[in-house]
């Protein structure tokens, strides 16, 4: 199969623009942080961690701010509590969107989440408003493997991803939440560190609008991605 992944912009951007690079490596060094303070600094036995080390990798987040990050987990043992809270509504057009953050004020990260919600014509809702329209799995994407599609197929059943797909500039593997690690560990391990990789939540239906919507959407997005709290924003906008 060939062609343009849906994919693709479910997670919206995921730190590509140079502008966003030093917010982006905050959003990172908080989840080092909080993985490593919740299970410690052992990789081996700590997957979250094991997690946001390959996310920064995939952002080629610099050494030394990893290592800050996690001597903060020490360091901050008596400080603030971050939480993962999720948030899901409606931007223009109808156009479902999840927000997953990461606070240590729910108060303060969900009115800053409804106000921008409301500053570009959306509308928050309760939580389960927008999930049925998503299913979340595990994703990775490599921009290219030894091998092709045929390995990457064979490797995959091996080791228990759902399927298999080749576009135009990368193939995609997914795979259910629970073997998410399992499949991202070992393929590193073969093929090192994908372009990409993580939990997804991925469109069961997508939602299209007009230009200009989109255009409004596109705001709300980086109003959203703008905030300090919002780890990642996935939605259903047919491409």
């Amino acid at each position: 199969m060939s062609g343009h992944s849906q994919f693709h912009n479910i997670m919206y951007r995921k730190g590509a623009q140079d502008a966003k690079r030093a917010k982006m490596f905050a959003k990172i060094a908080r989840e080092i942080t909080v993985a490593a303070k919740l299970g410690g600094e052992d990789v081996n036995s700590n997957p979250r961690l094991r997690a946001a080390l390959v996310l920064a990798r995939e952002n080629n987040m610099p050494k030394d701010n990893i290592e800050r990050a996690i001597a903060k987990a020490t360091a901050t043992a008596d400080g603030a509590n971050y939480e993962n809270v999720r948030y899901e509504g409606y931007g223009p057009g109808g156009v479902a969107i999840i927000v997953e953050t990461l606070t240590d004020n729910r108060n303060r990260t969900a009115s800053e989440i409804r106000s921008a919600f409301t500053k570009m014509g959306g509308n928050l809702g309760e939580m389960g408003s927008v999930a049925f329209s998503f299913n979340k799995i595990g994703h990775l994407v490599y921009e290219t493997i030894p091998g092709g599609f045929d390995k990457a197929f064979e490797f995959a059943i091996e080791v228990g991803a759902d399927n298999v797909e080749e576009f135009d500039d990368c193939i995609e593997i997914t795979c259910s939440v629970e073997a998410f690690a399992g499949v991202r560990d070992t393929f590193t391990k073969k093929f090192g560190d994908p372009a990409e990789s993580g939990l997804i939540w991925a469109p069961t239906t997508y939602t299209s609008c007009s230009e200009d919507q989109k255009s409004t959407l596109m705001k709300l997005i980086d109003l959203l991605e703008d905030n300090d709290d919002v780890q990642n924003v996935f939605h259903n906008l047919e491409e």
